[in-house]
């Protein structure tokens, strides 16, 4: 990689020379933080969280934390954390002046931390050289350890996650990668990803996934009755995108004037200008649960196509049971 490539990914200004720690000797790996990331809120609330909770632990000491990356590195607050926090007398000098010292006093500590959350040291997300050198997502899931160790009902903001990047030196150069660092787990059900249905759905049996079909094959059907159209074969009729559209425009209410689609396409890049035209007018109705790539669709592909029809047909099958109900009838 050249220099002003990675001047560029870090966002460093031109000419200004990355400082000692971040020179790799080869076969080395650094992770940096991008401003973007450090500016995110939840990556922000959880250093405010961390710093209130290890200020209130630390008031009868009458010592205040500002910073966690300039604060913690040398081992002094981290000295005094822990044995509060796990009542136990550390055997490491209280004030240490120099580097040497300073080191071997956040060995000790480390040490000790590691063994009362039963960590191994391979195991850790954070080490002596990280910490010492101000690495803030070392020192972020150390604190993050700690608090749930001692402080399991302590509110961490829920699933705090941040994209670093990744610098490795090898024999050609600079080699980067940008990974997302977890910083914080789900708390909840609710905080979870949701699960695609469709994804669950051909899991199962082949007799399952048909029955699917053939429901919303019917509910097609009934719609684009009206326009004398019918579909016998989900899995290819919707490729090029027509009937989508015709579908869209009879449940929705949309006139599409016939300059704004092919009604007869004659090439894959007119289907997919059909079918791109019709994701987006369900991603505007708030009708795509997951996202949908055109070319899936285009290229048939049967659980892209379910995903998409599946939006529609739950939105108005659940209208017309809504129609059907007497007023005043219990939901």
């Amino acid at each position: 990689m050249e220099p002003e490539l990675l001047y560029d990914l870090l966002q460093l200004p031109k000419g200004v020379e990355p400082s000692a720690e971040e020179e790799l000797s080869q076969g080395g790996k650094k992770k940096y933080l991008p401003p973007t990331s450090r500016k995110d809120p939840k990556f922000e609330e959880l250093q405010k969280v961390l710093m209130e909770w290890i200020n209130a632990t630390l008031l009868p000491e009458h010592i205040v934390v500002r910073s966690l990356e300039e604060d913690m590195f040398d081992g002094l607050i981290l000295h005094h954390l822990f044995q509060r926090l796990a009542a136990l007398k550390l055997e490491a000098e209280d004030i240490a002046l120099t580097a040497t010292s300073q080191k071997h006093k956040l060995t000790v500590v480390l040490e000790a931390v590691n063994r009362s959350l039963q960590l191994e040291e391979r195991q850790a997300k954070w080490s002596v050289e990280t910490i010492f050198n101000k690495d803030l997502l070392s020192t972020l899931h150390l604190l993050v350890a700690l608090a749930k160790r001692f402080q399991p009902d302590l509110s961490l903001p829920t699933n705090v996650q941040v994209e670093v990047i990744t610098i490795e030196s090898t024999k050609s150069g600079l080699k980067s990668e940008k990974l997302v660092e977890q910083l914080t787990e789900y708390s909840t059900d609710k905080d979870q990803p949701p699960k695609d249905v469709f994804d669950e759905l051909f899991k199962l049996a082949p007799e399952k996934v048909n029955a699917v079909k053939e429901a919303i094959v019917n509910f097609v059907n009934q719609k684009l009755d009206r326009l004398g159209l019918s579909v016998q074969n989900l899995d290819t009729q919707f490729a090029d995108g027509v009937i989508l559209l015709l579908l869209i425009g009879q449940l929705e209410g949309f006139f599409l004037h016939l300059k704004e689609f092919y009604l007869t396409p004659n090439s894959p890049a007119e289907m997919l200008h059909n079918v791109t035209l019709a994701l987006e007018l369900l991603k505007d109705e708030g009708l795509l649960s997951c996202p949908v790539s055109p070319e899936d669709i285009v290229n048939k592909d049967a659980k892209s196509t379910l995903r998409v029809l599946y939006g529609l047909f739950c939105k108005h099958t659940q209208k017309a049971h809504r129609d059907r109900m007497p007023l005043g009838a219990p939901n």
